[in-house]
């Protein structure tokens, strides 16, 4: 366990007891079959290395970029592996919560309970959420023994193979086809970050901001609680403007970290937006069935699992995620048609390349900021 100053403000091993105690069972596969999902996983990961580094010309030839591990895990590997991620980004907000805890044995044995608490609710989220996730390029990923990364910090990629198995079989699709479909979405992440040597440390430094501006002071942060509950709940005082729908995670928020939060988004946006992009135009050469899971997978992500489904997704921001993938591709296809690949590769030559918020949904905006400056 990670203490800091003798009393943890999350409990990091329970979160993973609890998660991997409540994840649901993956789909029935004989042993035989397993090693064969995985065998091909681990192929279709090393052919999509080829195919994105041939469509995006991110990496140039004859340059090698840093290796990272791929990782075929089941859903409580996914957890485990997203845990020490956890552990790693959330750091220096641990130890400034720490610094606020109040002193002498009352202290103590609030942080100690604290942090069972709120290991438990980790565990729960990390458990619905580990059912749901196809695969994750782990971005500030730390080695352990049983999850190696990339040397100096760098990442992993993880397929995640009970949940690819499931959503094909859902989607009545070929499963060959599916699993390169995702493997090359997946891939993309991958060389996204191992081709922008700067792109890690700039979205880590967004984090650490954002995380630099979080209300620690209890009081403060139940009354945000209490008014993004009331929002959600249709329970807002009279007179008060709606909030746009935002999710619980963007109401507590301070007016600092929303700004912070339009950078982050206008990147996550153009990352998931560029590898949807990426594996839909690979996939006519290499995946036969390619229109055919594009459909189906669109639809499932459209209706979500059920009503419970749709409101955790509402509640925790995902369907914000969605947004993402869908403003995200319609930028890049945009600005892609207009000035070609190369032209839309300017937008990794520095942070201040990346497209804003606003200019994600006027991609001209953009090409105009960008690339009539650097022509002119």
């Amino acid at each position: 366990m990670t203490s800091i100053g003798g009393a943890q403000m999350v409990d990091w091993n329970l979160a993973v007891a609890t998660a991997t105690r409540l994840v649901r069972p993956g789909p029935e596969v004989t042993r035989d079959e397993a090693r064969e999902i995985v065998a091909e996983l681990r192929r279709h990961a090393k052919s999509s290395e080829e195919h994105v580094r041939a469509y995006t010309r991110m990496i140039p030839d004859g340059h090698e970029p840093p290796d990272t591990p791929v990782l075929v895990v089941d859903r409580a590997g996914w957890v485990k592996a997203n845990v020490a991620g956890f552990r790693e980004l959330l750091k220096p907000l641990l130890a400034k919560m720490q610094e606020r805890r109040p002193g002498g044995p009352g202290g103590a044995v609030l942080g100690a309970v604290g942090g069972k608490v709120t290991g438990v609710e980790l565990g729960m989220l990390l458990s619905f959420m580990s059912s749901r996730v196809l695969g994750q390029y782990e971005t500030f990923a730390p080695a352990t023994r049983d999850l190696p990364a990339a040397a100096n910090g760098g990442g992993r990629l993880l397929l995640v193979a009970p949940n690819i198995v499931h959503v094909e079989r859902e989607l009545d699709v070929e499963p060959h086809d599916f699993r390169l479909w995702v493997a090359l979405h997946e891939e993309t992440h991958r060389t996204q970050f191992t081709g922008v040597p700067w792109l890690r440390d700039h979205l880590q430094g967004e984090i650490q901001s954002f995380l630099d501006q979080t209300e620690v002071d209890p009081m403060t942060l139940v009354e945000r609680l209490r008014e993004a509950a009331q929002s959600l709940a249709g329970g807002r005082p009279e007179g008060e403007e709606n909030e746009d729908g935002r999710s619980i995670v963007e109401l507590v928020q301070t007016p600092g970290q929303r700004e912070i939060l339009g950078r982050l988004t206008a990147v996550m946006s153009l990352l998931e937006g560029h590898a949807d992009y990426v594996m839909d135009g690979v996939g006519p050469a290499v995946v036969p069935s390619v229109a055919e899971i594009r459909e189906k997978f669109q639809q499932r992500r459209a209706r979500g699992a059920g009503r419970l489904d749709q409101a955790l997704r509402k509640l925790l921001g995902l369907d914000a995620k969605l947004r993402q993938y869908r403003d995200g591709e319609r930028f890049v296809r945009a600005v892609v048609e207009e000035t070609g690949m190369d032209g839309f590769n300017r937008v990794w030559t520095s942070p201040n390349t990346l497209p804003t918020k606003a200019e994600i949904a006027k991609p001209a905006d953009w090409i105009a900021r960008v690339h009539r400056r650097a022509d002119s």
